[in-house]
């Protein structure tokens, strides 16, 4: 397959911006019902170009604009319908600026697309770099009917990005927080709290390096968390830590 040797976060990037072209766009779409991988990187894509498009204003495109390419189609119909002279010395002369302008249209149509696609490449990178962190372990947690509900970054000075899938549902007069375990034989460690579904990015001192099967948990608690220091509330969903392809 084409898409095999790109990297996945990247080419989930391009499949949700739209920058594959249409072969690639089954494979990715193939694959989607194949690799739970895959399929949650591309649901953290959409999520993260969704709020860069929504916080990006609608600009309407001008009514002039449209006037002018139909008075630029309808005078290439009229010369293209124009009979030819036989007699070369009564031709009308040649506005040879005119010519310019058509020759070079189609190379303007190309170069304007090229920008375009780097513009929206570069801007994904920058958002990328601007809300991600550089993850030593991702984690996947899934619900009791093993659904995912959300992916864990964690990265070696313990920052953690929590990015929650779909719809969450926080219930009244509770927040959301992170447990970890980096001693398998030893209790869980709280990451911090959060009290909004979003992606959130939390630091924790004192702990070691995350590193694979360690075990991730998303509860729910009382505002200001657990008050005995131990999860104590229902399950969003658990994982085990895995090292990033």
């Amino acid at each position: 397959m084409r898409t095999a040797r790109r990297n996945l976060a990247e080419l989930a990037d391009e499949f949700v911006i739209g920058l594959c072209d249409p072969e690639e766009q089954r494979e990715v779409e193939d694959r989607l019902m194949k690799e739970p991988e895959l399929a949650v990187l591309v649901e953290l894509a959409r999520q993260r170009f969704a709020a860069l498009d929504a916080a990006t204003p609608r600009e309407a495109v001008p009514e002039s604009l449209w006037h002018r390419v139909e008075r630029r189609l309808d005078a290439v119909e009229e010369s293209m319908a124009a009979p030819e002279t036989k007699d070369s010395r009564v031709e009308a002369p040649v506005d040879l600026k005119s010519e310019r302008e058509k020759r070079s249209r189609p190379l303007m149509w190309t170069a304007a697309s090229s920008l375009a696609a780097s513009l929206v490449l570069a801007i994904a990178l920058v958002w990328n770099l601007m809300t991600t962190v550089e993850p030593q372990v991702i984690a996947v947690l899934v619900n009791d009917a093993g659904q995912p509900v959300a992916m864990i970054e964690g990265a070696e000075n313990n920052a953690t990005q929590v990015t929650l899938l779909g719809q969450t549902d926080v219930p009244a007069g509770t927040i959301l927080q992170l447990w970890t375990k980096p001693d398998p034989d030893g209790p869980p460690v709280s990451l911090g709290i959060f009290d909004e579904p979003k992606q959130t990015i939390l630091q924790a001192a004192g702990l070691p390096v995350p590193k694979p099967d360690q075990l991730y948990e998303i509860t729910f608690e009382q505002p200001g968390g657990s008050p005995t220091g131990l999860p104590t509330g229902p399950i969003l969903g658990k994982g085990l830590a895995r090292e990033p392809r």
